[in-house]
């Protein structure tokens, strides 16, 4: 049995909205609109205090050189390649980077999917619009071993063909990818990677993804 020894910290949302902005040519004196997607919202104050405390935490008894922008950098190279391996059902690759336990259950949930929503668990740096750092815990078991986690959520757009009532909730409009012709339709959709680290004396330094979650595709 686990043994919490810290409080788990429930970071709020942005607000995701697509608006239209209408550059000018210069040569021809015409407008081309064009489709992008902003990030609004207003951060909570208290929220954010705690997690720079949190953070300090990490640092002053963990590891003294934690930066949570460097930390942010890497989780999302590994959102990146750990996406394309889950949309390519190359599990056994997931070794070493995905916790054990957590491998079957995502082969398991893969094995149910069609082929387009397989495709949508991909995402590439081009497709990425918003990351953000989410719960943030400190604990430690009933044999002392010390852990942090911090679960990060990524907004990224995906052109798979996707049912609209299989994903209720997420967002669907048109983006102009700065060239001629229509513009290409789009789906926004969301990914929470959960990283987990254990700070035990004699452990190798290593962050382990122990929860993955793709909008509704492997809730």
């Amino acid at each position: 049995m686990t043994v919490w020894r810290c409080k788990r910290i429930k970071m709020a949302l942005p607000m995701l909205r697509v608006s239209t902005v209408r550059p000018y040519s210069s040569d021809r004196g015409e407008s081309k609109p064009q489709q992008k997607v902003v990030v609004l919202g207003i951060p909570n104050i208290f929220i954010w205090l705690r997690t720079r405390i949190y953070y300090l935490l990490i640092r002053v008894y963990f590891d003294k050189e934690f930066k949570i922008d460097e930390f942010t950098e890497g989780s999302k190279q590994a959102f990146f390649h750990v996406s394309r391996l889950l949309s390519g059902s190359q599990f056994e690759s997931l070794e070493g980077l995905v916790a054990k336990d957590l491998i079957a259950k995502l082969e398991e949930k893969c094995a149910l999917l069609p082929p387009s929503h397989l495709q949508a668990l991909s995402a590439g740096p081009e497709d990425l619009m918003y990351t953000t750092p989410g719960d943030v815990g400190i604990y430690y078991d009933d044999d002392g071993r010390k852990f942090v986690s911090i679960l990060m959520r990524y907004w990224y757009l995906t052109s798979a063909r996707l049912p609209e009532e299989s994903l209720e909730g997420t967002r669907i409009f048109q983006v102009a990818l700065g060239g001629e012709g229509q513009p290409e339709t789009k789906r926004l959709l969301t990914a929470n990677y959960e990283f987990q680290r254990e700070f035990t004396t004699g452990v190798l330094p290593d962050w382990t993804i122990t929860r993955i979650e793709h909008s509704k595709l492997l809730d």
